[in-house]
């Protein structure tokens, strides 16, 4: 495989992985949560507020890792080396991409069982918890937030 198609594969990959957490993430937390509607319809908003949560790895972070690498440091690589990413430059995108995709994809899936486990206890709990579920996930989505900032900040490293 050439080594530029692999350095814009790189990106890419990184949104696939951080979709596959977030999916992953989503059904644990709407499954519970259908039971939850079911008993008690008037939960349905903090239902599927808890369970939207792990999509923020995919829709924003791994959306914004993927869009500087396409929109900046791609083109900035192919045109400080004549239009070729050297092999070592896409190895790096690809290492640094790898990074940030397993970063989001287990962010999200961590979150989606937090708010899963929030979304179980909703009834018992008269929707007491939904505040509380919601900042114990936050700290998972720290993790999200630092997989991309730190990708961000490796990446002209190896430009």
């Amino acid at each position: 495989m050439e080594t530029g198609i692999l350095a814009y594969l790189a990106p890419a990959l990184a949104e696939a992985l951080a979709v596959i957490g977030t999916t992953l993430g989503i059904r644990r937390a709407a499954s519970v949560g259908l039971s939850i509607i079911s008993e008690e319809p008037a939960m349905r908003a903090s239902v599927l507020a808890l369970s939207f949560l792990p999509a923020t790895q995919t829709l924003v972070y791994g959306f914004v890792f993927a869009y500087f690498m396409y929109s900046q440091h791609l083109p900035a690589a192919a045109a400080k080396y004549g239009g070729l990413v050297p092999a070592t430059t896409a190895l790096g995108f690809l290492g640094i991409s790898l990074f940030v995709g397993f970063a989001e994809m287990f962010s999200a899936w961590a979150q989606g069982t937090v708010c899963a486990d929030a979304v179980s206890l909703l009834v018992k709990t008269r929707g007491g918890i939904f505040s509380m579920g919601l900042i114990l996930a936050a700290y998972e989505e720290l993790f999200g937030m630092l997989g991309l900032v730190f990708g961000l900040l490796m990446v002209p490293l190896v430009v």
